[in-house]
């Protein structure tokens, strides 16, 4: 479930690694490796920015991350997913209610 909250977050707007740690409230040892799978997979492209602007504003280069068309597909597909899932348990509750 932590890689699926990484990839909502950068689907969210959430565009760099400390930025999807505090959207999913994951810890770094966490986030970035579910990173590294989903830009294995294809889910999400990175980019790192110009390291002169992260000079100027005293602090590391930012690697950004964008979710592509088949992260998007493969979020859509597992959130379907879950939703099936969860509606079938609600059902299942109610009968034994």
């Amino acid at each position: 479930m932590a890689a699926l909250r990484v990839l909502q977050a950068v689907d969210a707007g959430a565009e760099y690694g400390f930025d999807i740690i505090d959207a999913t409230g994951l810890p770094s040892g966490t986030v970035y490796p579910a990173l590294s799978r989903h830009e294995q997979d294809g889910y999400v492209r990175s980019s790192w920015e110009d390291p002169v602007k992260a000079h100027r504003e005293r602090r590391p280069p930012r690697r950004y991350y964008r979710v592509t068309a088949e992260g998007r597909r493969a979020l859509a597909a597992v959130l379907d997913l879950l939703g099936a899932q969860t509606a079938r348990r609600g059902k299942t509750v109610k009968a034994r209610g």
